[in-house]
């Protein structure tokens, strides 16, 4: 008997010491700090958690950071039963590799215990307009005035539909765009107050904002695909200011067409040109979006390399088309003004503009070395060179693997330097764009086979050895699979 009473004590005092470990959950800006040691505890003891997997040194980490502490503040504020959590993935390495954490940040949704991908956008707004339709209908009910002026203040976009017979077929449309929709908050109501109160017909849909008109009334078919462009095209403002906060909404939404105004804004160029692009925005709204990147920004001296300009161009523009390949358009001139804008545009509809391709002037030594450098201008000369077989590196001069292949590029360059019939040749492929060949990754390595000019893609071992036996038809392409670093590194790179 003794025996069991002292097994039960220290039963007892395990269980208690458990649950202090279980409860010291420290929290930072609201948001719950989890470690492996309660990182399951909290998960499994909360109907719902949002999980924010991150590295300090992330910037766009950083970015998140205010956003997300921002839906802890308004979630509790309304008595949520939602947490919001994060996980230093730099110290909580098994948690992370648990998870699935391949590049940072990563945000997991667990509904008790069980985890789904979070797929919504970054902004306060979206993160807990994306958690409550995980958690309850994909529209709320406005019952009173009361209830409407509250759900609108509290979002700066909303979608409310008005509908009294929620069996109608534009009710049903409504309610599978809500579903479908998570970055933006959907309500419906049927109350004639409520109609009143916001001047809205029965049956229609509006979207109401805190910025420019106020709000837009869809005038178009009710089908889910017409009021999922409605609402992306609607629920940005007219001129969309580029940040890592709009980054997602303006790159992944339904509108596929951005024209990019480069500005300075310390320059006034915001003031001078972009006001008068308004007119010309509205009339192309659900066609294109007008997005303003601020060139005297750091961070976005990678976009302006991308397009190929300097800072000296700005202020300049450009249409990209988004699709498997982003296509990108150059207008004649760089002058702003809203009549050369409007050209602009109504060219690229026209299809009265061929798409730019970039490409940097021949250097006068491009094959004084054994590795030969290729720009966009010279390619096809070289590398479809029928008599030979041409192995093109496509580099871009920040890509990490790319600088570490550069030794080994460099001897096996030396080793075929007087070959008739093998040349190796490299290409800053982010400073030249071709026709035929599409990179999405670095460093991307394709073989231009003698006779046929067949274009290989080279997957083997990024070594001297295995470059030479697939050059010399020693061994077929040997699939690598890449590390999880190597995933995390190009997803941090790219």
């Amino acid at each position: 008997m003794r025996v069991l009473k002292s097994l039960s004590l220290v039963l007892l005092v395990a269980g208690l010491a458990l649950v202090a470990s279980d409860a010291e959950v420290k929290e930072e800006d609201g948001v719950l700090v989890l470690t492996k040691d309660n990182f399951q505890s909290v998960v499994e003891g909360n109907d719902f958690v949002l999980v924010e997997f991150y590295a300090p040194w992330c910037g766009h980490c950083k970015a998140l950071a205010p956003e997300y502490a921002k839906a802890a503040k308004a979630l509790a504020e309304k008595n949520s039963n939602i947490k919001l959590g994060k996980v230093d993935a730099t110290e909580e390495q098994e948690l992370a590799e648990k998870h699935g954490v391949r590049g940072y940040p990563t945000l997991k949704f667990f509904r008790s215990g069980t985890p789904i991908e979070y797929t919504g956008g970054r902004e306060k707004d979206t993160i807990v307009s994306w958690l409550e339709k995980k958690t309850g209908p994909a529209a709320k009910e406005l019952e009173t005035v009361a209830d409407a002026e509250e759900f609108l203040k509290e979002h700066n976009v909303a979608v409310v539909g008005f509908f009294k017979d929620r069996e109608s077929a534009e009710a049903k449309a409504f309610l599978a765009t809500a579903n479908a929709v998570d970055d933006y908050p959907f309500a419906v109501t049927s109350s004639d107050d409520v109609y009143t109160k916001y001047e809205a017909k029965c049956g229609s849909v509006v979207l109401f904002k805190h910025f420019d008109d106020g709000k837009a009334v869809f005038e178009g078919e009710y089908t889910e695909e017409a009021l999922k462009k409605f609402v992306a095209a609607q629920a940005l403002p007219l001129i969309v200011d580029f940040s890592h906060e709009t980054a997602q909404k303006i790159f992944g939404g339904e509108i596929k067409n951005h024209l990019l105004f480069f500005i300075s804004k310390e320059a006034g160029h915001l003031e001078k040109y972009i006001e008068g692009a308004k007119e010309v925005a509205k009339k192309y709204r659900e066609k294109i979006l007008f997005v303003t990147i601020d060139a005297d920004q750091e961070d976005h001296q990678r976009i302006l390399e991308f397009f190929g300009m300097k800072k000296e161009e700005v202020p300049s523009m450009r249409i990209i088309h988004l699709e498997e390949d982003m296509a990108k358009y150059k207008p004649e001139t760089n002058d702003l003004a809203a009549d050369k804008v409007e050209e602009f545009v109504s060219k690229f509809f026209d299809g009265k503009i061929k798409q730019h391709l970039l490409s940097q002037e021949v250097p006068e030594d491009w094959d004084k070395n054994p590795v030969k450098v290729l720009v966009a201008d010279k390619f096809d000369e070289v590398a479809l060179d029928s008599a030979k077989d041409v192995l093109v590196e496509f580099y871009a001069p920040w890509c990490g693997h790319c600088k570490q292949l550069v030794p080994i590029y460099d001897k096996l360059g030396e080793k075929y330097a007087d070959s008739e019939t093998v040349v190796i040749a490299k290409m800053d492929a982010t400073a030249n764009e071709l026709e035929h060949t599409k990179i999405n990754s670095f460093p991307t390595i394709y073989l231009y086979r003698k006779g046929d000019n067949q274009k290989v893609e080279y997957r083997g071992e990024r070594t001297l050895e295995g470059f030479v036996n697939f050059l010399e038809g020693k061994t077929e392409e040997p699939e690598v699979e890449e590390t999880e670093e190597d995933q995390k590194h190009e997803k941090d790179e790219l």
